[in-house]
């Protein structure tokens, strides 16, 4: 980049919640790797911590004090796996933003390759993960998952996408204009985003600490995805209940001859068979329809997406 043009500003945006391991190492690899490789561009780096109980606010705010291009957020409680980081990204204010998570699993050596594609015109810049160091068994449930939501889904999810990306400013803007009390971005980069282009990389271990994900962050992460972007659920019980009907009526007719024919014919066990399977099924879709109503409540109540306790170095 020619001296004599403006700087552009790259923000990286990374959420934490109890990363007092990794808090200070991923700052000074986010920072090695603007010296080393992208010293024409400004950057700031912006943490936000979603109420870590450890040693991480106090590292974070030490490192502010240090080096004005970092900022913070605290939040007053933790705000979930999905709110703080998009409310992070809502508050950056680089060109482009950058969303890396602390544990290093996303390269922070994929930044200059990210700023490298926007260059060229891309809005959007996805990390995709083509392989994985995490745990076998859960990467095949979420390549599982990810199949089965781009197939049902409304919208063309992007497979293997977490989040790690680049966004341009102008999607930015877009994110801070959505009203949603619920945001799942990944969906809303699928749905929303500009031209946009994808890099495959490998997702690496955790390099220190434990992740805050578990089964339920992972199911409450399954069924946000699925209300908020499929029919398929509430539509499946209408064509289940109409082919039931049609069995039923065509099973009572059956029973209703073979009585006439022969009076000690009796279909009761299977018929109660028959009902406790339909009474089963008609329970699942009513969990299924509770998980959309669920999904409608919480967007209806308007919640903020964060309550914040503090920032840093954002004067």
């Amino acid at each position: 980049m020619d001296d004599s043009t403006v700087r552009k500003t790259v923000s990286v945006m990374i959420p934490t919640y109890n990363e007092e391991e990794n808090a200070v190492p991923i700052y000074e690899a986010v920072k090695d790797i603007f010296e080393r490789e992208l010293p024409s561009y400004d950057y700031e780096i912006l943490f936000i911590d979603n109420k870590s109980t450890d040693n991480t606010r106090a590292l974070i705010r030490s490192i502010c004090e240090q080096d004005k291009h970092v900022k913070a957020i605290f939040n007053a409680k933790n705000f979930g796996q999905f709110n703080s980081p998009y409310y992070g990204l809502i508050h950056t204010s680089g060109d482009c933003t950058i969303s890396l998570c602390a544990d290093f699993q996303d390269p922070v050596e994929m930044i200059p390759k990210f700023v490298a594609e926007w260059e060229k015109g891309y809005k959007i810049v996805c990390g995709i993960k083509t392989h994985s160091k995490e745990n076998k068994l859960m990467y095949f449930l979420r390549s599982c998952y990810y199949k089965f939501i781009h197939k049902v889904s409304s919208v063309k999810m992007i497979e293997h996408f977490t989040g790690f990306g680049l966004y341009d400013k102008s999607f930015i803007e877009v994110l801070r204009n959505l009203d949603d009390s619920t945001p799942f971005y990944r969906g809303i980069v699928a749905e929303l985003g500009f031209s946009r282009t994808e890099i495959e990389y490998t997702q690496a271990k955790r390099r220190a600490g434990k992740t805050s994900n578990n089964w339920k962050s992972l199911y409450d992460a399954a069924w946000l995805s699925f209300t908020g972007y499929t029919k398929i659920g509430l539509r499946l019980p209408v064509i289940f209940g109409a082919i039931a009907a049609s069995l039923s009526f065509l099973a009572e007719v059956i029973y209703l001859i073979l009585s006439l024919i022969n009076e000690s014919c009796s279909a009761g066990i299977a018929l109660s068979i028959g009902i406790c399977f339909l009474i089963s099924v008609q329970i699942f879709f009513t969990g299924v329809a509770g998980e959309y109503i669920l999904s409608i409540n919480e967007r209806m109540k308007k919640r903020p997406l964060v309550i914040e306790e503090e920032r840093l170095n954002f004067n």
